[in-house]
C-alpha cells in the first residue's frame, strides 16, 4: 500500500469515529433522529374543536340510572344484614 492510501483510509475512520462519538454524546445532527412524543399537527395535538355538552334529557336519564343502581345495592346490603 502505498502511503497516501492508508493516510486517506485513516482519515476516513477518524471522520467516522468521530461521527459515532457526536451521535454518542448527543451532538448529532438532526438527520436520523426522531423527536419524542406525538408528531405536530396530527388531530390528537391539536385537541378538540369544543367543549362537549350534556343536554338536560341525557343529564336526567343518568341520574336515573344511578338513583336505580343505588337502590338496587342499598337493597342487596339490606338482604346481606338480615341473612
Amino acid at each position: 500500500m502505498e502511503v497516501k492510501q492508508i493516510v486517506a483510509e485513516i482519515e476516513k475512520e477518524i471522520t467516522r469515529l468521530k461521527e459515532a462519538r457526536a451521535l454518542l454524546a448527543g451532538e448529532g445532527s438532526a438527520t436520523g433522529r426522531r423527536k419524542r412524543g406525538r408528531p405536530a399537527g396530527t388531530t390528537a395535538a391539536r385537541g378538540r374543536a369544543g367543549k362537549r355538552r350534556l343536554s338536560p334529557e341525557g343529564r336526567k336519564r343518568i341520574s336515573d340510572a344511578l338513583k336505580r343502581r343505588w337502590a338496587a345495592r342499598r337493597k342487596g346490603q339490606k338482604a346481606a344484614k338480615a341473612a
